[in-house]
């Protein structure tokens, strides 16, 4: 279906563009949400006319996205969540959480599409996403996610987490590693000793 964009879209065009998207996504989203306009020549027309103005909101759409980057640069994305042993979560933080964060701890309002976050996380650990505030205003933020308070200042701090498990595992390796360097030493030394007495 084509389209004429009503205002930037990341990866679609910027207002004014007439685009050819799939029916679904124009029926689904770009319609309903006021983003786009069904190109005829009649709305070609009304777009022309429209267009001061909506150069005018996307432009005041951009400033007050920018007026809120420091509030979200600056926002504590601290997830206390329970976990397993291994450090995997028990459920998982989604974009959606981390939309809902914002607006409590930063008092910024977005949707869970405006996280570009991938795929939800499902384990202990300090990870990067981003806030898109607007198609131009993309800020970078940090999301720590631990079981406790403790827990996060030390992610915060730059420190590597060791779960109980993994940490013995760790330890048991550690100590019969030299036992088999020992072994695989001592075996030469046998053969040397049978060569000797071949001899």
């Amino acid at each position: 279906m084509k389209v004429i964009l009503t205002e930037k879209i990341t990866k679609l065009g910027n207002i004014g563009d007439a685009v050819e998207v799939k029916t679904g996504f124009a029926r689904n989203f770009l319609l309903p949400n006021g983003k786009a306009m069904r190109w005829t020549r009649e709305n070609v027309a009304l777009f022309e006319a429209k267009k001061a103005e909506l150069v005018a909101r996307e432009t005041a759409a951009k400033k007050e996205a920018e007026s809120h980057v420091d509030a979200v640069k600056n926002a504590k994305l601290h997830m206390i969540r329970q976990a397993g042993d291994t450090g995997q979560l028990y459920g998982s933080v989604s974009s959606r959480d981390i939309a809902r964060a914002l607006k409590e701890i930063a008092n910024v309002t977005v949707t869970s599409a405006q996280v570009l976050l991938g795929s939800p996380i499902k384990s202990i650990g300090a990870f990067d996403t981003k806030i898109a505030l607007h198609p131009d205003v993309i800020v970078p933020v940090k999301v720590y996610v631990a079981q406790t308070q403790d827990e996060i200042d030390a992610l915060v701090a730059g420190k590597v987490l060791t779960f109980g498990t993994k940490k013995v595992e760790e330890e048991s390796a550690a100590e019969e590693k030299p036992a088999d360097e020992k072994k695989a030493e001592e075996k030469p030394a046998e053969e040397k000793a049978e060569e000797a007495k071949a001899e």
